[in-house]
């Protein structure tokens, strides 16, 4: 029973950390921004941002005066796009011309391919397709509205797009997957996924993701169940920064869309260099 109460734990969490990279880095699900289109505080000559980006709950660790939906220092200023009905309504209108294939196989059984560039959205009609370009100013150029920075992925969708930004704290209901995948196995685990509004290849990432972080994660993970996300200084805990580390690059090269590189304000509050701010006007 003690070993079945552990990896019970293990499971609950990673799946609820999955992409926090986000996951996630992805998180959320991903690794920092690397793109030719991030701005560091060493490009502009200035101190680093004191006030994190995101949206704080009381399972983040951090107060609202630590953490807003808006970045304004180090020569950057913005605040998250906000999605109100109009918005969601307008994206789940269109239809993707050219969906990602679901996925063959464990990602994670190859390193992460290269993500640097931008994922942009072509709108035309009633359907749009996704393409990567180098640069915001290339995706720009082709009429394109760049949607995340890195190569588009199977999360890039406006679907995707809508979970996430409809979830501030996707937590609960992933770990809620997670008990599924453990009692009803992996096609139950991936349902409950799809059923959170996930397109069927981003839903599989996002539950590979889980897999890995479960075993690379295992130790910090089950001593920090109910710690909050985020350290007084900002810093992940030890558990989501595993994720991060060891999950996250191969989420965000297969995933491309994370929170953090979308610009979205979530429950990990995400330090303002790291963040590409974007309007979603599709």
């Amino acid at each position: 029973m003690v070993v079945i109460t552990r990896i019970f734990a293990v499971f609950s969490l990673s799946a609820a950390i999955s992409c926090s990279s986000d996951s996630a880095s992805t998180p959320d699900a991903g690794t920092m921004d690397t793109s030719s289109d991030a701005t560091s505080t060493a490009e502009v000559g200035a101190v680093a941002c004191t006030v994190f980006f995101g949206r704080p709950t009381a399972k983040t660790g951090l107060t609202e005066d630590q953490c807003k939906p808006a970045c304004d220092c180090g020569g950057r200023s913005f605040e998250a796009a906000e999605f109100d009905a109009a918005r969601l309504e307008r994206m789940a209108a269109l239809q993707w011309a050219n969906p990602a294939s679901e996925l063959a196989s464990d990602p994670y059984g190859e390193p992460a391919p290269p993500v640097s560039g931008v994922c942009g959205i072509l709108v035309d009609g009633a359907s749009y397709t996704t393409a990567s370009y180098a640069s915001t100013a290339e995706a720009e150029a082709a009429g394109a509205v760049v949607s995340h920075s890195g190569l588009c992925g199977v999360c890039s969708s406006l679907q995707d797009l809508a979970v996430y930004a409809t979830n501030i704290d996707l937590t609960t209901p992933v770990r809620q997957c997670g008990i599924l995948g453990i009692t009803q196995g992996e096609e139950a685990n991936l349902q409950c996924l799809l059923d959170l509004g996930f397109t069927k290849p981003c839903a599989q990432v996002w539950y590979y993701n889980t897999v890995h972080t479960r075993t690379e994660c295992q130790e910090p993970c089950i001593r920090l169940l109910n710690a909050p996300y985020q350290n007084a200084d900002g810093t992940l805990n030890e558990c989501l920064l595993c994720d991060e580390e060891k999950s996250g690059p191969v989420f965000k090269a297969i995933a491309g869309r994370t929170r953090r590189n979308s610009g979205l304000a979530s429950a990990l509050c995400r330090p303002c260099e790291e963040v590409l701010p974007l309007s979603h006007d599709y």
